[in-house]
């Protein structure tokens, strides 16, 4: 792969020349896009090494094992003294584990193989102007909970033999990209945190057979509070040891790779725990050696603290980070949390983002934009088919973008207005006033040059305080009448709604589609991590296969429509690269009908209405159903006969398009795809 750094900034930025409205902020975009190359430029010694080279602090800092013996390095520019203590010398500061002061803020160690072992529990005990105190190292690749004094310790890692992996190498396929997003610890029936391998073994293969590509595991990186879904992270290199050992990650990472699955990690670079004895919050008696001064360090909604992505010290830490996932786990890409956050010095709290000059007024952070930028470069440097996903809110211009094209280089952006769009419908409309126009302008209004995840809910519609979509269409009727043969109207129509909205959403997709584990079938209860209030229970930090395996309940209606439904856009070579072409829409009969290549998909939203004979402008031909959510198979009443082929009638005001009518009955609240034969 060449190298970025011989990139120039062209006459007109290719961002431009694909959106001509963003030319009165053509200087803004230029400048950002400089500044990248100028911190490339800096980064990689004018270009003299790569930027994996630069990346490679995983392999200097933290403990390593030596052909004999130990050394080990941190990072520690207001320290005076730094002693390791541990198991191996009883907690106590001994001479022979004092780190030595080397240039540039940088302490080492170096110790005979007799000094630790593998398994070992250690700490660093860090002396400062004013103060001391006990620390995990930054870049520890193992930390674990005592269960009963419940505190955290670094763990000599250093077992025997290496993981022998099955996949040598892996191409995640993205064509279209289906992702099954999902967390490790919350999978299992189980009341209780479920590991690695209870994933691979019980979970890995619904994924398989439910034909998703893509696994995205949240919460992987060590964070001290269960409940904070991951999202509050102490020890950025270590992989959290509440679900098992790093061979065991690599372990479910090998077993999905010899499947074809695909797995992105969600990365979050856009803030850290405040915790000091477990994270970086005041990591030497400096409490912004990783992060912002003043009143930025700290995120006002967040309760964390923010990096200072213009220490070129802290970028090596991050962009380390994800060399290391890549590298040493094999992880396909990440999905980066919270970019909204980084991109503005507000942390787009409180802003509308009404136009484009909002994306371009001076309150963004242009050294978290370099950061990002630079992470994009990094990560495709080191995995040229890596994925990398950007979750933001505000839409941000060219966030999906090349860089070549001053772009921030993600390979896709989560399309965010869809689930708010879902839940607004639902929430403030009767279903007599859902509209197909707004819809279809809805799941397809994007920027054409950045390619997009769309989704109709994630993990945070799912978590308490929210509701998914099954559960705002049927609500408490879920707990009495899901039954087979005792279902009620409101059941009916929230399992008739529940297939449609996602059948729309993926079947518009322009590059990739996510599910949360369990949505897909209609997960009755939200998610409460085990915390004071609920007395530290279990109860709704679980998934309940049990519900989708029981035939007896309407809950695997919805996911035999689900495997059914990504079967057939997986299936197909080349979906995402057909255009989405709108056939017809009638908001007055709430109809709606499109193409994408040889699948013609036809909406009914009226809640009362059929029709006999509805027409559609189509390419001439014949036609077979393909899908149909009114199968009784996927809990409908089977109105029609889906054994039919269907003929195009021809018009000859349309011979030359080779166009005809094909007239269909469409049932209420129903969606039917048909494909060209």
């Amino acid at each position: 792969m060449p190298k970025k750094n011989s990139i120039t900034v062209p006459d007109r930025i290719g961002l431009v020349k694909n959106d001509p409205w963003l030319e009165p902020y053509e200087a803004a975009i230029v400048g950002r896009h400089e500044h990248a190359l100028y911190k490339l430029k800096e980064l990689t010694n004018g270009g003299k090494q790569t930027l994996s080279d630069f990346a490679s602090g995983y392999l200097y800092f933290g403990l390593h094992k030596t052909g004999n013996g130990w050394v080990f390095r941190e990072w520690a520019p207001n320290a005076t003294a730094i002693y390791m203590v541990g198991d191996f010398n009883s907690w106590t500061e001994l001479p022979q584990y004092q780190l030595k002061a080397k240039k540039n803020g940088v302490w080492e160690l170096n110790l005979p193989a007799r000094a630790m072992k593998h398994g070992d529990l250690f700490k660093l005990r860090i002396h400062w102007n004013g103060g001391e105190g006990e620390r995990i190292p930054a870049w520890a690749n193992r930390v674990v909970q005592d269960d009963i004094t419940k505190i955290f310790s670094a763990q000599v890692w250093a077992p025997e033999e290496d993981y022998k992996w099955k996949v040598k190498k892996f191409k995640p396929n993205t064509a279209p990209l289906l992702i099954y997003e999902c967390h490790i610890g919350m999978a299992q029936d189980a009341e209780k945190v479920g590991t690695y391998t209870e994933f691979k073994d019980n979970i890995l293969p619904r994924v398989i057979k439910d034909g998703y590509n893509c696994i995205q595991i949240m919460a992987i990186a060590e964070h001290p509070y269960y409940g904070s879904f991951g999202y509050h992270v102490s020890n950025f290199f270590a992989p959290s040891s509440r679900f098992g050992t790093p061979d065991e990650l690599k372990a479910l990472i090998d077993e999905a790779h010899s499947n074809g699955i695909a797995v992105i990690m969600d990365i979050v670079h856009s803030h850290a725990v405040k915790n000091e004895m477990e994270g970086l919050g005041n990591f030497a008696g400096d409490p912004c050696q990783y992060f912002m001064q003043g009143g930025r360090r700290e995120h006002p909604a967040w309760d964390s603290l923010c990096f200072d992505y213009g220490r070129n010290e802290v970028i090596h830490y991050l962009l380390s980070n994800c060399k290391y996932w890549l590298e040493e786990f094999r992880f396909d890409g990440f999905r980066f949390d919270g970019v909204t956050s980084m991109l503005y010095y507000s942390h787009g709290l409180g802003e509308a983002f009404g136009g484009y000059g909002d994306y371009y007024n001076g309150h963004e952070d242009d050294e978290a934009i370099a950061y990002l930028t630079l992470a994009n470069l990094l990560i495709h440097e080191v995995h040229p088919d890596a994925i990398t996903i950007a979750e933001e809110v505000s839409g941000m211009p060219g966030l999906a973008a090349p860089f070549e094209d001053g772009g921030y280089g993600f390979d896709y952006r989560m399309a965010m207005n869809i689930p708010d769009y879902w839940i607004k419908t639902i929430k403030e409309l009767k279903d007599e006033d859902w509209k197909p126009s707004s819809m279809f302008w809805e799941l397809t209004n994007r920027r054409a040059d950045e390619k997009t995840i769309s989704y109709a809910e994630s993990h945070d519609q799912a978590l308490v305080g929210d509701k998914t979509i099954v559960f705002r269409l049927i609500d408490a009727d879920m707990y009495w009448h899901f039954k087979k043969g005792d279902e009620n109207f409101m059941v009916n129509r929230g399992i008739a709604l529940h297939k449609m909205i996602r059948l729309l959403t993926a079947s518009t997709i322009n590059g990739g589609y996510l599910n949360f584990m369990g949505n897909e079938f209609g997960h009755p209860e939200w998610i409460d991590f085990p915390r004071e209030g609920n007395g530290w229970s279990y109860k709704y930090a679980r998934r309940q296969w049990n519900l989708v395996d029981n035939k007896e309940l309407c809950y695997h209606y919805l996911g035999d429509f689900d495997n059914a439904m990504i079967h057939l856009i997986g299936g197909l070579k080349g979906f995402q690269k057909t255009k989405v072409q709108e056939v017809w829409h009638n908001d007055g009969d709430q109809v709606l009908a499109y193409t994408r290549g040889d699948l013609l998909f036809v909406f009914n939203f009226s809640p009362d209405k059929s029709f006999a004979d509805y027409g559609f402008l189509v390419k001439e031909g014949s036609y077979k159903v393909v899908l149909n959510t009114d199968s009784g198979a996927y809990g409908g009443y089977n109105l029609t006969d889906d054994t039919i082929e269907h003929f195009t009638t021809p018009d000859a005001l349309y011979t030359k398009q080779h166009k005809g009518w094909l007239k269909l009955y469409i049932p209420a609240r129903t969606a039917v795809v048909l494909k060209k034969q």
